[in-house]
């Protein structure tokens, strides 16, 4: 179901899941263990999260939460546990410390869409394409809509959210949905030379950094700046900081 490879400070996770790498229960407590077991893992700078096949991922798994229909309950007990559990993994992504880059040769829809809207990176192939259509199925995506639309406008998840329509990769990239659009042949090349560029930069300002974006959205102007003050005053005191600037004045590579 996972597929792990990890090389030079960068974590491959591949959805493993055919033929549409749908996010079973299963699927999705392997993928959330890949990820945590990283959080303190100083050997990881970057994770990658890419899917074998041409999905991406197709979501979650509809066969499985309707077999689920016959329980006493009509399934209320299991539908509560898959979303419970697939919110627990996106806000994971959001929350670890390293980068997560969400590589996307396919079709990603639903919590498909709503996975690669939770990594902090996103690359594209010019196949990809994008969608929130459980409306087409009379299921508003409501819990891809945290994600969708923390990524691009309002206006513009609305419309994806409404319709069910697919957009493609040029797109997404308009939207602000994927960071770069790139032929398919190119997209691991691509996304592995961003992964390692990122790994050369000192992990605990990454750490420190990403962890300053989150906290300061959502925040009144002043308070943002306060917020990210008192991060730079905790980076600026850091080691890194101190072991960067220096080599920086020295003509030399830094080491962290």
């Amino acid at each position: 179901m996972i597929d792990e490879a990890q090389q030079n400070g960068v974590l491959r996770v591949t959805l493993n899941n055919p033929p549409a790498n749908v996010l079973s229960i299963d699927v999705i407590a392997a993928l959330h263990a890949a990820i945590d077991s990283t959080r303190d893992d100083p050997s990881v700078r970057v994770v990658i999260i890419a899917a074998t096949g041409k999905l991406f991922s197709a979501g979650h798994d509809l066969k499985e939460m309707t077999s689920h229909r016959a329980d006493p309950d009509r399934g209320k007990a299991f539908f509560e546990q898959t979303f419970g559990f697939c919110s627990l993994l996106m806000q994971s992504i959001v929350d670890l410390p390293q980068p997560v880059i969400a590589e996307v040769d396919g079709i990603a829809t639903a919590a498909g869409c709503q996975l690669v809207a939770s990594c902090d990176l996103a690359v594209a192939s010019d196949r990809a394409r994008f969608g929130v259509n459980g409306i087409d199925v009379g299921l508003f995506c409501s819990t891809p809509a945290v994600a969708l639309t923390r990524n691009i406008s309002g206006k513009r998840a609305m419309e994806m959210l409404l319709t069910g329509e697919m957009i493609d990769a040029a797109t997404a990239l308009e939207f602000g949905l994927v960071n770069r659009v790139v032929p398919s042949e190119k997209l691991t090349d691509t996304v592995s030379d961003l992964a390692a560029t990122i790994s050369t930069k000192s992990p605990l300002a990454v750490k420190l950094g990403k962890r300053a974006v989150r906290a300061q959205a959502g925040l009144n102007l002043a308070d943002a700046y306060d917020c990210a003050s008192r991060t730079m005053v905790e980076n600026m005191l850091a080691t890194d900081a101190e072991e960067g600037i220096s080599a920086f004045f020295e003509h030399r590579r830094a080491k962290w």
